[in-house]
């Protein structure tokens, strides 16, 4: 057998099994699409059928369904673009709402998820179904990864065993050290009332970001920016701090597009995103690097002046304490400046609220700045003060919107059948998202004056008055269950000592013209990860 035949019969065998292989290749394809669709059913049918049960088991029903006209209701998602531009995100809430009930169901871009403001359903949410372990049944769904580039990780973003362990290293930070902070508080207070021309046009709220940007730096560093004394003083020295707040307010802008489009957070960011990220990381990185320059050097325990100090004591670990850090800057300097800049806007509108509280600031402290300086007492004892920051914090909480999770099949309360009576199925990856702005305007909760700012409404002598203990969970300014803001009462305690300071020097406050007929709850509004005026707080304070 000579090689040359040899060859030949390799060629064609190899041309043989070549003119068979697209056959054989078509074949193998068809078995697998095949085996791979089966799976696909049987996985579907053994889904629907456990469905059935746990719905039977329970007596669930089916909610109301949110309508669309368009396929995968496009025609929503454009809707919810065109409203996110007008700065009306909220307001379309609301009257989705209306229209639904208090919990529905909607089908976007094929995804169900249900979205609730029934005080019984965010209670199950929040506390009944809450665990700190992995068996809870509702977690934070994409929130890290999507925060993840800021916020890194910390108390915000984690959940299970290391959320808990973050919470239980924060908490004894918010009693540290209180009457040095008090005195901080007091002595920054006095820069922002003095950056308040008289008789002229002034928008508050970039001067409440930056006296609250002064006490949390204060509070997180041990030492202050000091931005409202470099407004006063026009000192434009060290821009550090306006380039920090600019860059974290506008990544705090992507966080929120992000966080809107769930899994598919990942489509927004980009280079912009990355940069303003960075300039937030370098400055939080700079107050760590020199917090454990000065630990090192002094090689002892040096007494704990700030939530830093008290930090390096449990890791000095860089990454881990700027985390942290941010996780608690986001809340301790935006969520004081809001309720500032709310509270000072409705009071420009409400003149008789305005002039029944500095009544009442004149009985207890007195009334112009050499009048007494109020303390924590005062503060606690001023029950209308305290009236006018409920209804604030009820027509505009810091956390407007939020939403989990179900890490497995599970069902809320309410919300289900014909009435809306029946508990209603979560599947597990499903989200339930869930509106405080909203619930804190159900007429049903709050009279038919739910959408007005009336702080009687708190007043127990009143006969419509809200009765406090029985409203529970539909009131939450502050989230609830075990992820309960940690500093709420030290936002009470700034923002309380701020309005009666200003209020001690200014008798009265004219809104500006942008804003000056609009109603409560129509005007322009900032959603990121928290709620701010478009328009800010344009006022001209008279003495």
């Amino acid at each position: 057998m000579s090689s040359t035949w040899l060859t030949t019969f390799g060629i064609q065998e190899a041309q043989l099994i070549a003119n068979n292989c697209p056959t054989l290749f078509t074949f193998g394809l068809i078995i697998a699409s095949s085996i791979v669709l089966l799976c696909f059913a049987v996985s579907r049918v053994n889904r629907f059928c456990a469905d059935s049960e746990f719905e039977q088991a329970r007596g669930c029903g089916s909610p109301r369904r949110l309508q669309y006209k368009w396929p995968l209701a496009l025609d929503l998602v454009i809707e919810a673009f065109r409203i996110t531009a007008e700065k009306q995100t909220l307001q379309w809430f609301v009257k989705i709402f209306e229209k639904t009930g208090t919990t529905f169901e909607q089908h976007a871009l094929g995804v169900r998820s249900i979205n609730t403001v029934e005080p019984d359903n965010i209670e199950s949410i929040l506390s009944t179904q809450f665990s700190a372990d992995l068996e809870a049944a509702y977690g934070l769904g994409s929130r890290s990864p999507t925060f993840a580039p800021l916020l890194g990780d910390g108390i915000f973003t984690q959940e299970a065993a290391p959320w808990k362990h973050s919470r239980e290293m924060l908490r004894p930070l918010f009693s540290l050290n209180r009457a040095h902070i008090f005195t901080q508080v007091e002595e920054h207070t006095e820069y922002l009332v003095n950056c308040i021309p008289t008789g002229e046009y002034v928008d508050l709220q970039p001067l409440f970001f930056r006296f609250t940007f002064d006490t949390t730096t204060f509070l997180l560093f041990g030492k202050s920016m000091n931005s409202l004394q470099a407004t006063f003083e026009r000192d434009v020295s060290n821009p550090g701090d306006a380039r920090f707040s600019e860059a974290f307010r506008r990544a705090q802008d992507f966080l929120f597009r992000r966080g809107r489009l769930g899994g598919l957070y990942w489509l927004i960011g980009g280079k912009e995103f990355r940069r303003q990220c960075s300039i937030v990381h370098e400055f939080i990185d700079q107050a760590v690097q020199e917090a454990l320059s000065v630990k090192y050097h002094e090689d002892t325990a040096a007494d704990v002046h700030s939530f830093l100090d008290a930090l390096i004591q449990q890791t000095r670990d860089p990454k881990v304490l700027r985390d942290q850090l941010l996780n608690v800057m986001l809340a301790g300097r935006d969520t004081t400046a809001y309720c500032l800049t709310w509270t000072f806007r409705l009071l420009a509108q409400h003149r008789d609220v305005l002039e029944k509280l500095r009544q009442e600031i004149g009985s207890s402290v007195g009334l112009g700045m050499g009048s007494k300086l109020p303390d924590r007492n005062d503060l606690k004892k001023m029950k209308y003060l305290n009236l006018v920051f409920k209804e604030v914090l009820r027509l505009y909480p810091s956390v407007p919107a939020n939403s989990r999770t179900a890490l497995k099949t599970n069902a809320l309360p309410t919300g289900g059948g014909p009435n809306g009576t029946r508990p209603v199925m979560i599947r597990k990856g499903e989200a339930v998202g869930y509106s405080v702005y909203v619930m804190h305007r159900l007429k049903k909760l709050y009279g038919e004056d739910a959408d007005s700012f009336r702080p009687e409404r708190w007043k127990p002598d009143l006969g419509n008055a809200v009765d406090f203990k029985d409203i529970g969970w539909g009131y939450l300014p502050f989230n609830g269950g075990p992820r309960v803001c940690l500093g709420q009462e030290f936002v009470l305690l700034e923002a309380g000592f701020v309005a009666v300071r200003i209020l001690q020097k200014f008798r009265s406050f004219e809104l500006g013209p942008k804003d000056r007929n609009a109603v409560v709850g129509t005007e322009h509004q900032e959603v990121t990860l928290v709620l701010s005026s478009t328009n800010g707080c344009w006022v001209k304070a008279i003495e």
